[in-house]
């Protein structure tokens, strides 16, 4: 008995090394997410355009919109590729797909509503302070893993604990850890301090900052898992981009009323002591085309590991042709506006150009066989190592 109770030392100290090395492997691949930067150029094309903007020379409008926008969803469809991989993801069902519509015509209406019946400054300053709190989080992620390339590796990977952060209604869904790295910490001044410059100057610069870092965010960490409820959200805001632009005035009026970074500005002239007109593209001609773009990059890349798996030849992919067809609705949708001289619903022209790219591409790729697989294509199903499951909304 007393043999069997017994402990063997080279078994402990060996299970002991096994733990350390486990959690030393952990803490190496925890920085390296912390300094993971997807598709960096993209990302310094986004700030040179911005930045020529307003330091230089006023851009073309309607090239800065392409370019803004078109690189935009291009860097957030890479962004999402780890997140996607790790399951930390926001995952919309099919259900959440159909009710996107519905719910957001509810509260398109009710910010109408709003703008009509209240005073429209204290309506903006309390949107403001919302988007604020938000926009400091967006910067947050956007530039820490930056940050984190130029220290140390043991310093930009220690984790400071400053206690919990109570909820935050409308925000967080309860008490939050307070702790963040060194990166974190620092890009988190950075970002007060830009928003404290947003709040008293309004400059668009500082409105296109945060809503590129909401437009990144949202297709970094909301995903779609198959082509098809991709189908069900766009055709869906198809529908509603066109009702509420063409039927009523009330995208309209929310969109002039709405003094938040909810939308991007795209100077048109600049003239001394005088405010310059602008033209604006909403974040939700961003987002939500880009979280189906994103989509079909992930599965280029699994169906592509799948293949080499099995010993077949590479797939074809879609990203580069869907992102095209991104950038031909958008075109579609300039060119469109500027004939008529009138507000045009973005996603109308932007819908049939990445559903049209999917199902012809897949059409040109392979006929009916490969348009049905690329139409029950399940990204979850497909995934291999993920650690958790996705978070469905």
């Amino acid at each position: 008995r007393a043999r069997d109770l017994s402990i063997n030392p080279i078994d402990t100290r060996s299970s002991v090394m096994a733990g350390t090395r486990s959690a030393t492997a952990k803490a190496a691949a925890d920085i390296e997410d912390a300094r993971h930067v997807a598709a960096p150029m993209a990302h310094v094309l986004l700030i040179c355009l911005q930045a020529c903007c307003a330091l230089v020379t006023v851009i073309e409008p309607n090239l800065h919109i392409l370019a803004t926008a078109t690189l935009a969803v291009y860097a957030g469809a890479h962004r999402s590729i780890k997140p996607a991989a790790q399951g930390n993801t926001e995952a919309m069902t099919k259900q959440d797909a159909m009710r996107f519509p519905v719910i957001g015509s509810c509260v398109l209406f009710g910010f109408f509503v709003l703008f009509k019946y209240l005073p429209k400054d204290l309506v903006n300053k309390l949107l403001t302070v919302y988007f604020v709190v938000l926009g400091i989080f967006a910067l947050v992620g956007c530039l820490s893993p930056v940050l984190a390339r130029f220290v140390p590796k043991s310093f930009a990977g220690k984790v400071m604990k400053f206690g919990t952060l109570p909820t935050i209604p409308l925000i967080t869904d309860g008490p939050s850890k307070l702790e963040c790295t060194p990166p974190e910490l620092i890009a988190g001044v950075a970002a007060c301090g830009f928003c404290g410059w947003y709040v008293v100057e309004k400059h668009w610069v500082a409105n296109n900052a945060l809503g590129l870092a909401f437009s990144l965010t949202g297709i970094e960490f909301l995903t779609l898992d198959s082509v098809q409820i991709g189908t069900i959200l766009l055709v869906g805001l198809f529908f509603y981009d066109i009702f509420w632009v063409f039927f009523t005035p009330v995208m309209v009026t929310v969109a002039k009323s709405f003094d938040a970074p909810i939308k991007l500005l795209f100077p048109r002239v600049v003239e001394p002591g005088s405010k310059s007109p602008f033209s604006m593209l909403g974040l939700g001609d961003i987002v939500v085309p880009g979280i189906y773009v994103a989509l079909t990059l992930r599965m280029d890349q699994q169906r592509a590991a799948r293949a080499k798996a099995e010993g077949k030849p590479a797939p074809k992919r879609y990203f580069p042709a869907v992102i095209f067809g991104y950038f031909a609705g958008l075109a579609t949708t300039i060119a469109v506006m500027n004939v008529f001289n009138a507000a045009q619903p973005a996603l109308l022209y932007i819908v049939p150009g990445i559903l049209g790219a999917t199902f012809l591409r897949a059409l040109i790729a392979g006929g009916v066989k490969e348009l049905k697989e690329i139409w029950a294509f399940v990204e979850a199903a497909e995934e291999e190592g993920a650690d958790e499951p996705k978070k469905s909304k």
